[in-house]
């Protein structure tokens, strides 16, 4: 979403930062934090989950109805992924189990790993590791402030090969539908593989989605999932890494053969991704959606190819994504003012008295930049839609708020930081904060050091429950109107 950067989106570097590690971590070097595999009883995991509430669900994870992914936490305060399976699942009790030890005993960094089942009367649940920064569908196709870098792109494809490689020399080398919802991004920023789709396939589904376009060729014909038809989604998402979109196979191949593949390049990376490694990321995935499973490599051999184009190696992972990481950016460490606060409670009441008190006086230099316009007929309408506008905001009559103030924005004759941000506090007064975000974006447009934009995005951000983007965004504000206030005492 958007081609707008906000200077939350701006990287950052410390030069203590320990290196990006690129090697996949073998059985011996496990994380000790993740947790013994057990079996876990329904009653832990509806307390752990609010009672399967329909508020923990993470629709993020890209699994379909009925079978749900819920975010939860145990009394230790770890946060789980809880994969609640539809109750014709299943059916055989034994090979839940059985599957469930199987795909339990993997332990990779490349990996949001299964920690636990539950199985008791007719509930079959998985429980993984929680991954909190979102999937690579999110950062790739629906990103808000800044487009993948290629540093990151080829890092994701690395280390899911890397993961692959690793299910492979365990003995599970089928996955079911990988896709971009099944790639995770943890606490560091790491992508990593969701272990829901090693669980061999039961009566909850097919193995590939329903778009027959992304479905590999042998399995359309037999019904059958491969290695080799892994291999063949890995090339879709080696598409999906290139172009920042979800291409069709046959179109992608169609340019390529018609030597016409820099279409598929993403524009976001105009400039900024080198000839020779987007031509190589193009074979490479020629060769993964060769039709004759046969001819496609296999995945150790993807590894080698990709580690030799890595770049930035020894940036982390979030940084290159943009991501705060550890305590940095806590809440609690700010000094927030009363609109920090009102922001972080989400108390728009509050924020509302706070933009009524400002007025207009942010936006002096402009109106007077263009007060030559007001004798025109043009320009007296837009101002009556600002004044209506105006009128409605403070009688709380968010509907026709909007209405008059989208009307004085299509006008064109004048540009209003404070408007964007009276029609983006009465959008998210009308429980619309995408089309808020995208309101606080534009005052930071147009007028990008004030505090109050930021502030309103960190408010939409909030309430789209994107938390570790508001945090940040709400650090930001605060910076700027300290930084605000010490040059009026200043004068």
């Amino acid at each position: 979403m958007g081609a707008r950067c906000s200077k939350f989106s701006l990287c950052w570097w410390h030069s203590h930062l320990k290196p990006a590690v690129l090697e996949c971590s073998d059985h011996e070097n496990e994380r000790s934090s993740i947790p013994n595999f057990r079996e876990f009883s329904i009653e832990e995991l509806r307390a752990a989950t609010s009672g399967f509430s329909s508020e923990e669900i993470v629709s993020e994870h890209g699994e379909k109805a009925p079978n749900v992914v819920y975010r939860g936490k145990l009394d230790n305060d770890r946060c789980i992924a809880v994969k609640r399976f539809n109750r014709s699942a299943w059916p055989d009790i034994r090979q839940f189990i059985d599957e469930a030890k199987v795909v339990g005993s993997l332990r990779s960094e490349r990996l949001a790993n299964l920690i636990g089942y539950c199985c008791e009367d007719e509930e079959r649940l998985l429980v993984a590791e929680f991954l909190p920064n979102e999937t690579l569908a999110k950062h790739l196709f629906h990103w808000e402030n800044k487009p993948m870098q290629w540093a990151m792109r080829l890092r994701v494809a690395l280390y899911l090969a890397q993961a692959l490689e690793y299910c492979s020399s365990k003995g599970r080398a089928l996955y079911h539908d990988l896709n971009a919802y099944r790639v995770l991004f943890d606490e560091d920023g790491n992508p990593r593989l969701s272990c829901f789709g090693l669980m061999k396939n039961s009566r909850d589904g097919k193995s590939y989605s329903t778009n027959l376009a992304f479905t590999p060729p042998e399995y359309m014909r037999t019904g059958r999932i491969t290695p080799e038809s892994v291999v063949y989604s890995f090339g879709t998402m080696l598409l999906d890494l290139l172009s920042g979109k979800h291409i069709p196979p046959s179109h992608a191949l169609d340019l390529i053969r018609g030597k016409n593949f820099q279409t598929l390049m993403d524009s976001c990376l105009e400039g900024h991704l080198p000839n020779d490694d987007g031509t190589e990321l193009v074979r490479l995935a020629t060769h993964c959606l060769q039709y004759e499973a046969r001819e496609r490599p296999n995945v150790k051999s993807l590894v080698t190819a990709l580690v030799s184009l890595q770049k930035e190696t020894e940036v982390p992972s979030f940084v290159l994504m943009g991501i705060p990481h550890g305590n940095a950016s806590s809440t609690q460490q700010l000094s927030l003012t009363p609109i920090g606060e009102a922001c972080l409670r989400k108390d728009l009441t509050a924020m509302h008295e706070i933009l009524e008190k400002i007025g207009y006086k942010d936006d002096e230099g402009i109106a007077n930049e263009l007060s030559f316009q007001m004798w025109t007929n043009q320009m007296q309408d837009t101002l009556n839609s600002k004044k209506q506008g105006d009128t409605a905001f403070r009688a709380k009559d968010f509907s026709t708020a909007i209405d008059c103030y989208t009307q004085f924005i299509d006008g064109g004759t004048m540009v209003s930081p404070t408007v964007y941000a009276r029609r983006c506090l009465s959008y998210l007064m009308s429980d619309m904060p995408q089309e808020a975000l995208g309101d606080a974006m534009q005052a930071q447009v147009v007028s990008p050091d004030w505090h109050i934009a930021f502030y309103l995005q960190a408010t939409a951000l909030l309430n789209l429950r994107m938390e570790t983007d508001a945090q940040e965004i709400l650090k930001e504000a605060t910076n700027l109107e300290a930084k605000r206030e010490q040059k009026f005492m200043s004068v």
